[in-house]
């Protein structure tokens, strides 16, 4: 599952952008199939991070932090060798918010580690929440 899509893209960088980074084989127009790709390959590296830091990925609902993410790494991965400075610090900002994540020093809001429905789960160290054991 995808992260961000082709007009999230397009809504942060411009067709523009996209056109020159991804035309259509018939001249006019985005490769919307090779965009796809991008997005894909983002949601994979972003699950990456995520899974190792205990989070049920996908995220069914995802923050908006990590559509953000998801597209800049999608940009990136479409700009390939001739990423701008740019391109590349934003990408290089994505990583290590992602390893920051993975490490456990940024938590991404309700989607605690193995809540996968994105609903808040509160732990309380040394309160005893449910009773006795087994029955």
């Amino acid at each position: 599952m995808a992260y961000c899509t082709q007009q999230d893209l397009v809504e942060r960088f411009g067709a523009d952008e996209l056109a020159a980074v991804a035309p259509a084989a018939e001249g006019e127009g985005l490769d919307a199939e090779r965009i796809d790709r991008a997005c894909e390959d983002a949601a994979g590296e972003i699950d990456g991070y995520l899974d190792g830091a205990g989070y049920a990925v996908p995220l069914a609902n995802p923050p908006r932090v990590v559509t953000g993410f998801a597209a800049d790494i999608a940009r990136y991965r479409l700009h390939d060798d001739h990423a701008s400075e740019t391109v590349a610090r934003r990408y290089e900002e994505a990583v290590r918010f992602l390893r920051s994540v993975a490490a456990g020093q940024v938590r991404l809001g309700a989607h605690m580690p193995g809540n996968a429905t994105g609903s808040a789960e509160v732990v309380q160290a040394g309160r005893k929440v449910f009773g006795g054991g087994l029955r």
